[in-house]
């Protein structure tokens, strides 16, 4: 269900909600953390008609109107989500890819360690941490315990 904020924030910049942007901007609200596939793919169950450069051209403008934002969680393309939910980083277990989302106050001390002493200010919502979940953890930990 579109919302009228997307209306009237893409109203506000001159542009208009068409359907192919109403279905893209739905698609990513659902599906949070989803590929330019992913989103296709949904598109797709309404508009059979859709294909992938609208979807990127979309996603494009989207981002380009504050509306969507993306990540990078690791090779390959990038995730699209709401830009008013993306106020967090990304924790990505390499063993079972669950991705979990990190409050950004959590990097607080990193990311003012790198302003004093780089003078960088750093964007953390397009930033993914590789690692190992606690699950992925403990179950190599009992492999490992469990091996002669």
């Amino acid at each position: 269900m579109v919302t009228t904020d997307w209306q009237s924030d893409l109203r506000a910049r001159g542009y208009r909600l068409t359907p192919q942007r109403q279905l893209v901007l739905e698609a990513v609200d659902k599906l949070e953390h989803s590929t330019p596939d992913d989103i296709l793919a949904e598109v797709r169950k309404t508009a059979g008609g859709v294909n992938i450069s609208t979807v990127y051209r979309t996603l494009e403008l989207l981002e380009e109107l504050g509306l969507v934002s993306h990540a990078h969680l690791g090779h390959g393309a990038p995730t699209y989500h709401l830009a008013d939910r993306h106020h967090h980083m990304h924790l990505v277990c390499r063993d079972c890819t669950e991705v979990i989302e990190a409050e950004l106050s959590v990097a607080d001390p990193f990311t003012a360690a790198l302003r004093e002493r780089f003078g960088f200010d750093t964007d953390m919502r397009h930033f993914a941490i590789f690692g190992r979940c606690e699950k992925c953890r403990n179950r190599a930990a009992q492999e490992d315990e469990a091996a002669p």
